[in-house]
Formats: structure tokens, C-alpha cells, sequence
């Protein structure tokens, strides 16, 4: 049985960019593939990552072969992109909330609440912001991988 998880650039990018804790993102990938979930983020996701990698092959820190190695290593995760009708008052609201300048992480707020499942983020600050009222945000610095 399948089961939704909402992953946000910040867990996404850490597959195919050398970063902190892309180990424990790896590993909580793999343990998503091993019980069949299925892996959710809304529209503005493919922007969003799209955008991070050709950044840094802009400012010189991958080639543009790593950049385009990155983006089709990303496009075959097996990443389902939602936007429900709703999601655009959801976001709005999770901004206003929380007090956000911009609606991006609150995208991926709004889609878990719709989805009813987990959100996984590497964002501290996002993070920090919502953990108290939001319970199935989750922090991937917080991931311990099952022995």
C-alpha cells in the first residue's frame, strides 16, 4: 500500500548537489522507494530546483555538464507535482500565518495539508517557524535512518 510524502526543493536538490546531510536525504529516498511511497510537491517544484541548479552553474560552482547531469538525475525521481484548486488560498494563508515574505515553502505547507501526509524539509528556518503548530512538517536534520 502506497502512501503519500510532500518533499520540498531544499530535500530534492540534496540528491544531485554535494551538500550537508544530502547522506541522511539519500537515505530517507531510499526508505521512501523500499515502502512505495509516493513522493509529492507542487507545480512551482520543477521551477524551484530547476532554478537552484542553473544558478550555480552560473556562479562557476558545478560545469554545465554537472548541471545538466543534476537535472535529468532529478527528473527521474519519481516526484508526482500536484496543484489543486485550492492550493492557492492554502498558501496564502500559511504565509499570512507564519508571517512568511513569499508563498514558496508555504506551496509545500498548503499541498501536505490538502495531501493529509508528512512534509519533509531541510529548510532550518522553515522549519523552526512552523514546528510547534505544524506536526507533520518535518526537519530532515531530524532523520534517523532504521538499523
Amino acid at each position: 500500500m502506497s502512501f503519500p510524502v510532500c518533499v520540498d526543493a531544499s530535500v530534492a536538490l540534496k540528491l544531485v548537489l554535494d551538500e550537508s546531510d544530502d547522506d541522511l536525504a539519500e537515505g530517507l529516498w531510499f526508505h521512501w522507494q523500499s515502502i512505495g511511497a509516493v513522493v509529492i510537491a507542487p507545480y512551482h517544484f520543477a521551477f524551484e530546483t530547476t532554478s537552484v541548479i542553473r544558478g550555480r552553474v552560473y556562479r562557476g560552482l558545478l560545469t554545465a555538464e554537472m548541471g545538466r547531469r543534476a537535472l535529468a538525475i532529478l527528473q527521474a525521481q519519481r516526484i508526482q507535482l500536484y496543484h489543486p484548486p485550492e492550493i492557492i488560498e492554502r498558501a496564502w494563508g500559511f504565509a499570512e500565518r507564519f508571517k512568511r515574505p513569499t508563498v514558496y515553502d508555504s506551496f509545500y505547507l498548503a499541498l501536505s495539508e490538502l495531501t493529509d501526509c508528512d512534509l519533509w524539509t531541510a529548510d532550518r528556518r522553515l522549519y523552526n517557524v512552523v514546528r510547534h503548530d505544524l506536526p507533520w512538517v518535518k526537519w530532515l536534520g531530524d532523520y534517523r535512518p532504521a538499523l
